[in-house]
């Protein structure tokens, strides 16, 4: 019975086996025929340079955060940035620059995909470079931070950082720095030395030059030449497992003034310049102290920054809020105290206008492009944002008086006042400038020359911002 039942097996096996092997067909193809394609490619949303102190910064929006890899070369003073496979709307012809950035341009077939030269007026270095997640309704942004350095530095981080090296950044930042390439540099054999760059090579001293039009094409990257600094970010975490940890908010404080503009003079002959930055400093150390904020300030010397820079600083950052800080002075000696401002409704009537205009309407609203819309829509919009934007600074400005008035003096009329400063024209940030008393006032000036005043002031803005968030997030879950 077994063996017959073996032999009958063996018979039909070879048949069964046939017949699996050819049912096993269609679903194979089948399987082939339904492997997902390729996803799309990243893409490129906006492309641009901003010049602050003391560098030049590139913000380079993508649809999807991405990782990158930065090398410098020598003869003409290159930093190259390779990335990957771009949809770059707009051609690749070389850009004009600006700052440290003579031009750039960017052209496929890098080793990684798409390769981002930028041509330098003279020697420079990456001081840091990160992904800023998306958030507020922005897409993802790479920012890269370019500051000038000296051809025997440039030589020195040559020698230094070696050949060959791959460094991870850290998946808590995603941050590089050209301090951290050297640090971290492999001992491998060094490259054949690049040619040292001859004295005319070193930026004049304004470090700052404009870019000699036609632009020529840029020439190849002479591999012996090249400084690897190579650092990918780390990757975006998936889809399904969002971040959970809220970003901390972000206070950009500006100091008035600086640089060649001392702004008011008073007694004694303190500068509002310096009165600024020292309340600045102290309102920075108070709100880090608390562990709930970042802290930027738009100027940390005494340096010049052009109103309308200071608020480029502001929106570029991504600011929560933006503090302007002053102290006044007038004729009389009299006057003293503290006073607020917000933006007057007829300065925020011009503003638009000037933000619906073709050429701003790009620019005119974090994470609106409005280049596409007719002048009514965008104009509409503007209008909208605007208002909310005005009654989040109102409500700070009502704030800070409650808080403020329990730890320094008011002006006896009106503290809470409206005009058109422009470093209160931003339309997607709340902001206010403070005017933290009269310089021409005796008793004021000796106040805020005076670390514990600076102090005390420190304490009741702290103490606003906190109460400013607070009502923020009430009225948002309401």
């Amino acid at each position: 019975m077994t063996r017959g039942f073996a032999r009958a097996l063996g018979a039909v096996l070879p048949v069964l086996l046939l017949l699996v092997l050819l049912a096993g067909l269609p679903a194979a193809a089948q399987t082939t025929a339904a492997l997902p394609s390729p996803p799309p490619r990243t893409a490129v949303v906006d492309a641009r340079l901003g010049i602050h102190p003391d560098k030049t910064r590139f913000v380079l929006e993508v649809s999807d955060p991405v990782s990158f890899s930065v090398t410098l070369a020598a003869n003409p003073y290159r930093i190259i940035v390779d990335l990957p496979d771009l949809a770059w709307p707009g051609g690749s012809l070389p850009v004009e620059g600006k700052g440290l950035v003579a031009r750039y341009h960017h052209a496929a077939g890098g080793p990684r995909g798409t390769r981002l030269t930028f041509e330098t007026v003279g020697p420079a270095k990456l001081r840091e470079g990160y992904m800023i997640p998306p958030r507020d309704g922005r897409q993802p942004r790479l920012v890269l931070d370019l500051e000038k350095t000296t051809a025997a530095e440039f030589r020195r981080l040559a020698a230094a950082s070696g050949a060959g090296t791959a460094i991870a950044a850290a998946s808590g930042t995603g941050q590089l720095t050209m301090s951290a390439v050297v640090a971290s540099a492999m001992a491998v054999p060094m490259p054949v030395p690049a040619p040292a760059p001859s004295p005319q090579d070193d930026p004049p001293a304004s470090g700052i030059v404009s870019a000699p039009p036609p632009f020529a094409p840029l020439p190849p990257v002479p591999p012996a030449q090249l400084i690897p600094a190579a650092l990918p970010s780390a990757p975006p975490l998936p889809d399904s497992k969002p971040s959970t940890v809220a970003e901390k908010p972000l206070i950009v404080l500006d100091p008035g003034h600086g640089g060649q503009d001392p702004g008011a003079i008073g007694v004694g002959g303190i500068y509002e310049k310096d009165i600024t930055l020292a309340a600045a400093r102290e309102v920075k150390r108070q709100l880090e102290a608390t562990g709930r904020y970042r802290v930027r300030l738009t100027r940390n010397s005494d340096v010049f920054i052009r109103l309308r820079d200071r608020v480029a600083i502001g929106r570029e950052a991504g600011a929560d809020l933006f503090i302007s800080l002053h102290a006044d002075s007038i004729s009389s000696g009299d006057m003293r105290g503290l006073s607020i401002y917000t933006l007057s409704d007829k300065a925020s009537d011009r503003e638009a206008e000037m933000l619906a205009a073709k050429e701003n309407r790009a620019d005119a609203l974090v994470g609106l492009d409005l280049s596409g819309e007719n002048p009514l829509v965008a104009n509409i919009l503007i209008d909208l944002a605007q208002r909310d934007t005005k009654n989040h600074s109102k409500r700070f400005a009502t704030l800070a008086l409650q808080n403020l008035g329990r730890e320094v003096p008011l002006i006896p009329s009106k503290p809470h006042r409206q005009a058109g400063f422009a470093v209160l024209t931003a339309p997607d940030v709340p902001s206010v400038l403070i005017e933290l008393g009269y310089l021409s006032n005796r008793k004021d000036a000796g106040l805020l020359a005076s670390a514990a005043h600076r102090a005390r002031l420190g304490r009741g803005l702290a103490r606003t911002i906190d109460a400013y968030f607070r009502w923020l997030h009430e009225s948002q879950r309401s």
